[in-house]
C-alpha cells in the first residue's frame, strides 16, 4: 500500500508538484499587503477565497505559524448542521450550510461533503420538550428539522438501542436530514487552491510575535517570525489563540479556551447511517468514509491550551456509546486528542470590526467552528472590504459585551455538535 506523508498530499491537493512549487509552496513575505489574515485555516482561508473571488482584493496574506489547516481544522470532528434556536443563530449557521452544499463545485475539489443527516437524542421529558422547541423555532427560520418517535429514531439509525431498561432510554430525537459531515482538512486545502490560484499568498511558519499601529490607534501591521509585514487590514481567525493576539494589539476579549476531547476507531464496513449526537450523555458519534467511528465528547472543566486530555472523559464517553450502541462493546480506539476552543460567555461567536481601526475579529465558536466555515469566512470577507458588517453576521459583534444583547444559544453546548 502506498504511503503519503502530509507535505505530499497537500502538494497532490494543489494538482502536483508544479502547483505546490508555482503557485503556492512558499512565497517569500512581502513588505505590505492590502489585508493580513492571522490563521489558514478553514475559516481564515475561506475569508482569503472570498475576497479574492468576490470582492476583487487580492492582496493578501495568510499568516500561519504552523501548517496550513493543522490546527483546530485538522482536529475537529467533521459534523455539519444548521439546527441552533435562536433567529441569529439559525440565519448564521444556515448561510454557512447552504454555502457547503454547493462548495465541492465551486471549488473543483471533492470536499466529501455528506448530508447523511443529523440526529440528536432525548433521553429526558425536559429533552424531549426542549427539541421540539428547536423543530418548531427551526421551521419558522426555514431550517429543516422534524421530529422523531422513538420507533422513528431506530428505523433511521437500526444500530441505536432503544431497549427502556438502559440508565438513559431514548424518548425521541430531532432530525436535520439536511446536515451531516465532509473532510475536515479537504475544506482547508480547496479553499487554500482557491484562493492561491487568485494571487493569495499563504505563508506557512510564519508567527505573528506582535501587531503594530499607527499613533491614531489604527493598525500597520504585523511583526512576525519572518519579519515586519505591513497592513491596513488585520483580520484575526486564529482558533484558540484569538485573545492572546487581540491582546498584543492592547485589546482584551472574552474568550476563554477549553480542550475538547475526541477518538476514532479502527475501519469497519459501513455500519452507520448518520450522525447521532446525546448531551445527556455527553457523547457523539459518526462513521467515516475511510470506515472509523469518529466520536466526541465534551469540553474538559478546566482552562486550557492543551490539546490533550484526561482519560476519564474518554472513559465516560465510550461507556456511553456502547450503551447506546452495544454492537460497537467489542471495537478498538486507535487514537484520541483533544482540541482547543475558544468560548465565549454566551456560547457564540465574535464575527466583525473591533474597536481599533482595521483590526476585525473572527473567534469563540466553541465547538461550532467546522460547521460555520464557508459561512464565516463568506462574512468576514464582506466584514473586511466593507469596513462593515453583513446582515447575518451584524449581531455577532464584539459591542454586544457592552449592550448586553447577548445571544445565549441554547443548541451550542458544549457537546451539542
Amino acid at each position: 500500500m502506498t504511503r503519503f506523508s502530509f507535505p505530499s498530499l497537500v502538494r497532490h491537493a494543489f494538482g502536483g508538484d508544479k502547483g505546490w512549487d508555482q503557485q503556492w509552496a512558499k512565497p517569500e513575505p512581502k513588505a505590505s499587503y492590502d489585508v493580513i489574515i492571522i490563521g489558514a485555516g478553514g475559516h481564515g482561508l475561506a475569508a482569503a477565497y472570498y475576497l479574492a473571488k468576490e470582492h476583487n482584493i487580492t492582496n493578501v496574506a495568510v499568516l500561519e505559524k504552523g501548517w496550513l489547516g493543522g490546527g483546530n481544522t485538522a482536529r475537529n470532528t467533521t459534523v455539519i448542521r444548521s439546527n441552533y434556536l435562536y433567529d441569529e443563530s439559525a440565519n448564521l449557521y444556515n448561510h454557512a450550510l447552504c454555502l457547503w452544499e454547493g462548495l465541492s463545485q465551486e471549488l473543483n475539489y471533492n470536499l466529501m461533503f455528506s448530508q447523511r443527516g443529523v440526529m440528536m437524542l432525548a433521553h429526558s421529558e425536559h429533552e424531549v420538550q426542549l427539541y421540539k422547541r428547536h423543530v418548531h423555532a427551526n421551521r419558522l427560520n426555514g431550517v429543516d428539522n422534524e421530529w422523531l418517535n422513538v420507533e422513528q429514531a431506530k428505523d433511521f439509525c437500526p444500530p441505536l438501542n432503544i431497549s427502556p431498561d438502559v440508565r438513559y432510554p431514548v424518548m425521541g430525537a430531532a432530525l436535520q436530514r439536511r446536515g451531516g459531515t465532509a473532510r475536515h482538512d479537504g475544506v482547508a486545502w480547496g479553499y487554500a487552491r482557491g484562493a492561491s490560484t487568485r494571487g493569495v499568498h499563504i505563508i506557512e511558519n510564519c508567527e505573528v510575535l506582535g501587531i503594530n499601529r499607527h499613533a491614531d490607534g489604527s493598525v500597520s501591521g504585523v511583526e512576525t517570525s519572518r519579519g515586519t509585514i505591513g497592513a491596513s487590514k488585520i483580520a484575526i481567525s486564529a482558533a484558540a489563540h484569538s485573545s492572546q493576539l487581540m491582546n498584543m494589539a492592547g485589546l482584551d476579549v472574552p474568550l476563554e479556551c477549553f480542550t475538547l476531547q475526541a477518538l476514532v476507531s479502527e475501519p469497519v464496513a459501513p455500519v452507520f447511517p448518520c450522525v447521532i449526537a446525546s448531551n445527556t450523555v455527553h457523547a457523539y458519534i459518526s462513521q467515516s468514509d475511510k470506515g472509523e467511528l469518529v466520536i466526541g465528547a465534551g469540553t474538559e472543566q478546566y482552562v486550557s491550551y492543551a490539546q490533550r486530555g484526561p482519560l476519564h472523559t474518554v472513559e465516560h464517553t465510550l461507556a456511553a456509546i456502547c450503551e447506546m450502541f452495544p454492537m460497537f462493546t467489542r471495537m478498538k480506539m486507535l487514537r484520541n486528542w483533544g482540541g482547543c476552543v475558544d468560548v465565549t460567555p454566551d456560547r457564540s461567536p465574535i464575527l466583525g470590526k473591533t474597536p481599533i481601526q482595521g483590526l476585525y475579529l473572527n473567534a469563540g465558536w466553541g465547538t461550532g467552528g467546522f460547521k460555520a466555515t464557508p459561512g464565516a469566512g463568506h462574512l468576514l470577507a464582506h466584514t473586511i472590504a466593507k469596513d462593515a458588517p453583513h446582515e447575518i453576521n451584524a449581531p455577532f459583534s464584539l459591542s454586544r459585551f457592552q449592550t448586553g444583547r447577548l445571544i445565549d444559544e441554547a443548541a451550542a453546548a458544549a457537546v451539542a455538535h
